[in-house]
């Protein structure tokens, strides 16, 4: 049995019929991260005296003849930028190189709750700063289909040890793009939720308004197990949503399809996705894809986003506005990075945050300094929140017509590394696709739909606010007749 290339679902029921133990599990995707995450350098951290103690408490469980939960034993990976208690937590930056969570973000109590496995902390950009994980103060990471390669960011890390098989699961944060651009380049599932269904408590912040928890898995049905464990309101976070009140189609765990037909499905396909300068071969996977849906029964329709040309500027003017706010907390005094020594006060300031923080994450402190000073508020800032109500404005118009959206997710394949890193505006053209969905504050999932050689290609799910099952049951329908 290769222990490495089962799902949760598998996992939980080799468990319960003791045909392997949650020990031996652990030790499998222990010595596998020895093995393999050298060259790959998915993982910052990992917690191997912890993980393999979590993992006999499951075995001692099971031995009393305990009911244990799906999540329990499954080895997992967390980002970096999100809180576990005592265990370092850097968001991928030198200034919090030595910061030592002192509690556990909301999502991972509840993974605890389910006695999940977690076996370390991933790797990033630079607070969630980048779509490639070049911006780590700790080095790149490589995309396990081919190691020249980026896997995509920010979530980078989290994706990849999925994708390279040495976390069965892993949770990663989506502001502008960051769960689904490296799912889609690393050939994995990606979900990232509507804003508020996930609470954010413990996240490291970046852009608060946009910022969003969600699950890379290998499969469909596994991300929909880790979202439900995750999901649902938290007094800690006033943003987060009870989903209780807002009931949609739900369906049960044991069948994704029992109550979805895909002759009743109406999919829109956004005509400003598909425009020059978007890779042939990826454009042909997507549209074959689309074509598949389309074939098994469901009402295929082109439509119109008039605005998402203005998505891009809009999002790179409120996400460093944000984050200039979020990130003035880092100042060498309360903790992190320091340069004390023999210093007046502002020193200390420019000092530890000239040294602490990487170029992308000083570059977009200035951004969003500049865009809310007073005289340019108005100008940029705004203005730029004006045209997120009108992006949000045509998803809603659409969303009349249509059930779900379907997209690229990225124009383009993986890049080499090193390939964009020089060229800022280069880098932030990659989130074309995905910036949108993150100002109207949407559901989207990755789905892996074909390759072009190793490289695997993402089609973008897009779904109504709080629909997260009809997207799920809407790429599990395309996984299970046609894999992944």
């Amino acid at each position: 049995m290769k222990l490495l290339e089962l799902t949760i679902n598998q996992i939980h029921q080799g468990l319960k019929k003791k045909e392997f133990s949650a020990l031996e599990l652990c030790k499998e995707y222990l010595n596998a991260i020895r093995d393999k995450d050298k060259k790959i350098l998915s993982f910052l951290k990992i917690n191997e005296d912890r993980s393999l103690s979590q993992a006999e408490e499951i075995d001692k469980s099971i031995a009393k003849g305990e009911e244990i939960n799906r999540l329990a034993g499954v080895p997992c990976a967390i980002k970096d930028n999100i809180l576990v208690k005592d265990i370092e937590c850097t968001a991928g930056s030198k200034i919090l190189e030595k910061y030592i969570a002192p509690y556990d973000a909301t999502v991972v109590k509840k993974l605890k709750e389910q006695k999940a496995v977690m076996l370390g902390k991933t790797n990033l950009d630079e607070f969630a700063m980048g779509s490639s994980t070049e911006n780590s103060a700790f080095g790149p990471t490589h995309n396990p289909h081919d190691l020249s390669r980026v896997p995509g960011g920010s979530s980078g890390g989290s994706a990849a040890a999925v994708a390279a098989n040495i976390s069965c699961y892993s949770l990663g944060s989506d502001t502008g793009g960051s769960i689904r651009l490296p799912a889609s380049f690393c050939g994995v599932v990606g979900l990232k939720p509507t804003y508020g269904a996930v609470s954010r408590y413990g996240l490291i912040a970046f852009a608060s308004s946009l910022d969003q928890i969600g699950p890379f898995a290998k499969t469909v049905e596994d991300c929909k197990i880790v979202f439900d464990a995750i999901k649902g309101k938290d007094e800690m976070d006033s943003t987060s949503v009870d989903l209780i009140s807002h009931p949609r189609m739900p369906f049960s765990d044991k069948d994704l399809n029992k109550k979805f037909q895909i002759s009743n499905l109406k999919i829109g396909v956004p005509k400003e996705y598909f425009v020059k300068g978007i890779d042939l071969e990826v454009e042909k996977i997507i549209k074959g894809a689309i074509k598949k849906y389309e074939e098994a029964g469901a009402k295929i329709e082109e439509v119109s986003l008039p605005n998402t040309e203005y998505a891009l500027p809009a999002y790179y003017i409120i996400s460093p506005s944000e984050a200039s706010a979020n990130l003035a907390r880092y100042d060498g005094i309360k903790y992190g990075y320091s340069e004390r020594q023999n210093k007046d006060l502002l020193d200390i300031y420019l000092e530890s945050r000239g040294k602490g923080f990487g170029p992308e994450v000083r570059r977009r402190i200035m951004l969003g300094t500049y865009a809310l000073s007073s005289g340019y508020y108005e100008a940029y800032y705004l203005r730029a929140q004006k045209v997120r109500s009108l992006i949000k404005n045509d998803f809603e118009k659409v969303f009349k017509k249509v059930d779900v959206l379907m997209a690229p997710v990225s124009p383009f394949l993986p890049f080499k590394i090193g390939e964009k890193i020089e060229d800022p505006l280069s880098m932030y053209l990659v989130d074309i696709y995905t910036v949108s969905i993150n100002l109207a504050g949407l559901p989207a999932l990755s789905l892996p739909v074909g390759k072009v050689g190793d490289l695997p290609v993402g089609l973008q799910i897009i779904g109504k606010p709080f629909e997260e099952d009809i997207i799920l049951e809407t790429g599990n329908f395309f996984e299970k007749k046609y894999g992944n």
